[in-house]
Formats: structure tokens, C-alpha cells, sequence
């Protein structure tokens, strides 16, 4: 039932983000040419822009998935709604001219499509402005409102009741919970208003159109009984588990032939077609890179070469994804020593990070260029081939050398998560100042943020953020 509200609220601003282009493209046509407010030569008439409405209709819609728009509606700020609207705005805008050059409609009016473009991003906040505010006066007047019973109270009850709390234009009401023996009651949010043995009884006693079932995990036996007793008088019953920490953010539901199966750890980018986008991305991201740099690339490799005897790239083993290792290449930051990768090799074998090789502020290996190049984080620039030949992304989980990897496995839960994706030259954690010397648990609950939680937008935000910040990290040593 709840993906079911979500499924209508998703359809009816799909319905709705089409009218308001409409709306907005007609508006855009009779302020520029028809309100007399704006002085223009002449112009093609309103039959010539049906073709560009069509497509800009098809566009936008599109355009505001991607922006995720059209996800389960959560309360989010006026910023947050206005943020994400500019964004699926801005993307259908420039899609928009893009499609209208390829399609040789070049007589259409700029003026027009800027004033559209204002119109529709304006509308379309005031439109989830006003369904908010219509639902919301709605369900305090008790307006088709629907009544949930919790049965048990697990460690997954708190968050589920703060998630209805969160969408009240759905018209969820709790009228309290059963406890099961043993139930600690002062931990409960909502009344308790009977033992789970009473479900028949207080189905019958009062209006209830769902049942949660919140058993924990040690009553898990129970809910055939419960369930049976849903199905008696005609009650939906759901089931919330109480293992939601060993879930994703997002559990992907799949089946077998008839035997239903959980995907306890499905992410965005086993997805054919976000893989693609973000492979696409990669290439002309780190192609434009290495292009548009190679003076500076080359510049660093002379100053490389000038600072110390040695090679100008060091290259060392990383673990990829799906714990692939490969050969990873950055500016060489350290004095040479040709007898160094058996010694660190060794040392690897020591339980202490920081004798394996572990860098830290101030290390003595490190030459006047190498400081400059670690600080500026221009050492990491080769590593676009690594982009580009496939063994990197742009953004994600940075990679660890495949000793560090044995250590971290055992120590930081969910650690190996991070190689379900190509790992990064920057990432959700970086643009949070977690490199270096660092947290690596919190490195990783940044990582695991990004994997489960990730879009194409994130990824620009990442960028974004990498160029606005600049590349100087007081972490990096």
C-alpha cells in the first residue's frame, strides 16, 4: 500500500510537470510576442513551436527523473525542492537546445526558451508547494486518513514511525502496538495497547486497515501466527524486518523461479544503463583531462625528473573493483630507491600501518617537489589513464594498496563494500576532508553513502565541489 501512494503521487506529478510545459511554453510565447511588453520584429507563428512543445514536453519529464523528482516524496526544505527542481530545469534546458539543433530549428525564438524556462522552474515550485500544503490541511482534518497497528517493537519501529512522521500527506495514523513478552514498553513511541496473543480481538475492536509486524528477531517463529490472524479478518499485514542494518539503503526485491530472493547489497551502478552513463562520462572526462593539461602534465614531469634521480611515474598495485588489482600511476613524490619495493614489501608484512609505508605529515622520503605535488594533489593527475584505459572512475572509492586491503577487511566493517565500483581519483569522502591520515571507518561510511545513494547529479556535485574547494588538503602529505 505504501508503494502504491508513492506510485500515485510519482504519477501525478509526472501529469501535472506536463502541463505546467505546456502552461509555461504558451506563456513564454504570448509575453514575448502577443503582451506587447516586449518589443520584437516579427515572428513565426504558434503552429511552428508544436514540434519544439512535443519534444520539450518528452524533455523536461525525462529531465525531472533524473533529478529525481519523482522519488517517494520525503520533507525536505523549500531550498531542498527548489534545488532539486533547478536541476531537472536547468538539464532539460540545455537537452532542449540541444535537440532543437540537431532537429535544424534554429528560427526558434532564445527569448522564448528563457522565459520558459523561468515560467516552468517558477511553476513547478509553486505546484509542489501547493500539494504539500492542500495534502498536509487534508490529513489534519482526518481526511481519508488510514490506521496502522505495529505488532512488536524492534530496533527498526523508531525509524519506520519517524519516516510516516516525516510524510504526512500520506495520511498514515498508528493507533498503537502490541508488545510481545519481554517487550521493553519504555522504549515505545506510541501507546501500547494490548500483547500480540490479543491481535484477533483488537483487529476486531477497531478500525485497522494495515498491520505492521515489527517482531524482533528472536520471535521471527511468530509471524505465521500473526499474519493468520491479519488474513482472518481481512487486515493487510506488512512485514518490517528487524535486520535493516544488514540492508542497503534501497533492498532490491528479486525472484527465482517462485522463491523470493533480497539483494542485500544492490547499488545504482549494476544498473546497464547508470553503468554506461558513468563509463561515458569517465571517458570524456579524463579524454579532456589529459588533453586540455598536457602542458602541465609535462611541466610536472620535467620538474619531476629535475628534483631527484629516478622515474617520473611511480606506479603501485591498488585493489579495483571487484578486487581486481591493477597498476596505478601517480608522479613519483619521494626520493628513489631501486631497492625500496622489496623493503616495503617486507615491511608490509608488519602489523603496524605506519612501517608499511603508510605516508604521514612531515615524512622524510618525500622530495621539495614531491611536498608541492602531494599538497596540491597534482600528483594524482596520471591516474586519468587510469580512467580512461578503465581501471578507475572519476568519482569513488579511493583504492588502497592490496596490504592495507587485508588489514581494513578485518578491522572496519563493510569495508570490501567499496569494491562493487570502480574506485575514484575523488570521491564522497575526499570532498569531505577524509584522506590522508585519516578515519578509515569514516572513510568508509562516506564511500557507502556514495555507492548505494548514487546519480549522475551526485557525481557532478563531487566535481563541483573538488574544483570548488581546490585541490589543497591540509590532509594530504
Amino acid at each position: 500500500m505504501f508503494r502504491t501512494y508513492q506510485e500515485l503521487f510519482r504519477r501525478i506529478f509526472i501529469a501535472t510537470d506536463a502541463a505546467i510545459v505546456v502552461v509555461s511554453f504558451l506563456l513564454a510565447w504570448w509575453l514575448k510576442f502577443d503582451s506587447g511588453w516586449i518589443p520584437h520584429a516579427g515572428h513565426l507563428p504558434l503552429l511552428y513551436y508544436r514540434g519544439p512543445l512535443l519534444i520539450a514536453v518528452i524533455v523536461f519529464v525525462l529531465a525531472n527523473g533524473v533529478a529525481r523528482l519523482y522519488e517517494p516524496m520525503r520533507a525536505k526544505s523549500l531550498f531542498y525542492e527548489a534545488y532539486s527542481v533547478a536541476k531537472g530545469v536547468i538539464l532539460g534546458t540545455i537537452v532542449l537546445m540541444a535537440a532543437l539543433y540537431f532537429a535544424k530549428m534554429q528560427e526558434f525564438s532564445r527569448d522564448v526558451i528563457a522565459l520558459f524556462t523561468g515560467i516552468n522552474f517558477g511553476l513547478m515550485v509553486g505546484e509542489r508547494i501547493v500539494v504539500r500544503s492542500v495534502l498536509r490541511s487534508l490529513r489534519r482534518r482526518g481526511l481519508n486518513q488510514r490506521f496502522l497497528l505495529i505488532v512488536g517493537w524492534s530496533a527498526a519501529t523508531r525509524r519506520f514511525l519517524e519516516a510516516l512522521e516525516a510524510q504526512p500527506w500520506f495520511g498514515y495514523r498508528v493507533i498503537g502496538y502490541l508488545r510481545y513478552e519481554g517487550d521493553d514498553a519504555s522504549r515505545a513511541t506510541v501507546p501500547c495497547i494490548g500483547a500480540v496473543d490479543d491481535i484477533r480481538c483488537v483487529l476486531e475492536e477497531h478500525l485497522v486497515d494495515q498491520v505492521v509486524i515489527a517482531a524482533p528477531r528472536d520471535r521471527v517463529g511468530d509471524l505465521a501466527e500473526v499474519i493468520s490472524a491479519c488474513e482472518a479478518v481481512g487486515v493487510q499485514s506488512l512485514i518490517l524486518p528487524d535486520y535493516f542494518d544488514l540492508l542497503p539503503a534501497r533492498p532490491r526485491f528479486e525472484t527465482f523461479g517462485d522463491v523470493p530472493l533480497i539483494d542485500t547489497r544492490h547499488v545504482p551502478l549494476d544498473d546497464a544503463v547508470n553503468a554506461f552513463l558513468k563509463r561515458a562520462f569517465d571517458i570524456v572526462f579524463s579524454l579532456g583531462v589529459l588533453i586540455g593539461l598536457s602542458p602541465l602534465l609535462v611541466a610536472i614531469a620535467i620538474a619531476v625528473k629535475l628534483s631527484s634521480p629516478g622515474p617520473v611515474l611511480y606506479v603501485q598495485e591498488r585493489v579495483g573493483k571487484n578486487r581486481r588489482t591493477f597498476k596505478m600511476y601517480k608522479f613519483r613524490t619521494m626520493y628513489w630507491d631501486p631497492g625500496a619495493d622489496r623493503a616495503e614489501r617486507d615491511c608490509a608484512e608488519e602489523a603496524d600501518l605506519r612501517s608499511a609505508g603508510w605516508t604521514v605529515k612531515g615524512d622524510p622520503r618525500r622530495t621539495r617537489v614531491g611536498a608541492f605535488l602531494r599538497r596540491t594533489s597534482l600528483d594524482e593527475l596520471p591516474q586519468f589513464w587510469n580512467v580512461l584505459k578503465g581501471d578507475m572512475s572519476v568519482i569513488g572509492p579511493r583504492p588502497e594498496r592490496p596490504v592495507f586491503v587485508e588489514r581494513f577487511r578485518e578491522e572496519v566493517p563493510r569495508y570490501m563494500v567499496k569494491h562493487r565500483v570502480r574506485p575514484g581519483i575523488t570521491g564522497w569522502a575526499q570532498v569531505h576532508g577524509w584522506r590522508g591520515d585519516t578515519s578509515i571507518a569514516e572513510r568508509i561510511r562516506f564511500d557507502i553513502e556514495y555507492i548505494e545513494n548514487w546519480s549522475f547529479w551526485l557525481d557532478l556535485k563531487i566535481v563541483w565541489k573538488t574544483i570548488k574547494h581546490g585541490f589543497v588538503n591540509e590532509n594530504a602529505y
